[in-house]
């Protein structure tokens, strides 16, 4: 190992910690792994600036799972470009790990700002983008909605509720082109309304094991915010990122929209 990695890698060691138990000198080695295994098992070494601007990620409190689909998101594009050429470095990926990290925080409800958000919060900002049509939004969730229906893992009771909310959603669609006023807010109340009702039928019809894996893993999404959360804040975005990984292990969509 070269003397200016072997320093950058003491230097992050010493600096940042993101857990108890995952250091970010692990973070970046998980980092790199991962990378590898994107890249069809080319080497890519996470080192010298590469390795701080994971680093940064770490002190800011991504989550690997977060940071991975960040890659995941890259690679796709990069994919559909065509044959690939030469490796991706990590450097490319970080846009999409940004903006993954920003949507994640968004939808777990944890502050984007502020001394809560961490010190560094102001880096982890993804430029806000233009939010897809209502109409879009419903017909992504009508299909997400069939296709969850047609995988046959949910009970009779289960599976009746989805269709009839498929069907609503469906009829909503057609009807929510240029809706304005106070209809509008009428139905984005309406389908909170629904959001609430199908995640809840999400939760109870996990297995125990199921949940507690779950819960386990909603945990370790926000160790890197455990100690920068008041435990009001620390329990709201636990029960969200509880309710976005069943809806995701049931390829359920969340229903509301903003």
């Amino acid at each position: 190992m070269g003397e200016k990695q072997s320093l950058s890698i003491a230097k992050c060691h010493v600096r940042l910690t993101i857990s108890d138990s995952v250091s970010s000198t692990d973070y970046c080695r998980e980092i790199e792994s991962y990378l590898c295994r994107k890249n069809d098992g080319h080497l890519i070494r996470v080192v010298g600036p590469s390795f701080d601007l994971v680093s940064r990620w770490a002190e800011n409190g991504v989550p690997l799972k977060i940071a991975f689909e960040g890659i995941d998101r890259h690679f796709e594009r990069y994919y559909r470009k065509g044959p690939r050429r030469r490796p991706v470095r990590i450097d490319f990926c970080e846009p999409d790990v940004l903006d993954a990290f920003h949507e994640w925080r968004r939808a777990v409800g944890l502050p984007l700002g502020g001394p809560d958000a961490g010190e560094a919060a102001d880096e982890t900002e993804a430029p806000a983008k233009a939010s897809a049509s209502l109409p879009a939004h419903l017909e992504r969730v009508v299909l997400r909605l069939t296709s969850a229906l047609a995988s046959g893992r949910f009970s009779a009771d289960a599976g009746a509720l989805i269709d009839r909310i498929a069907h609503e959603l469906d009829l909503a669609r057609e009807s929510s082109r240029g809706v304005r006023g106070e209809a509008r807010r009428a139905l984005l109340g309406r389908l909170t309304a629904i959001d609430a009702e199908l995640g809840g039928m999400a939760v109870s019809a996990l297995a125990p094991g199921e949940r507690s894996a779950i819960e386990r893993e909603a945990d370790e999404e926000l160790e890197g915010f455990r100690s920068r959360l008041t435990p009001d804040a620390y329990s709201r975005a636990r029960s969200a990122i509880v309710d976005r990984l069943t809806r995701a292990s049931f390829g359920l969509p969340t229903v509301s929209f903003s």
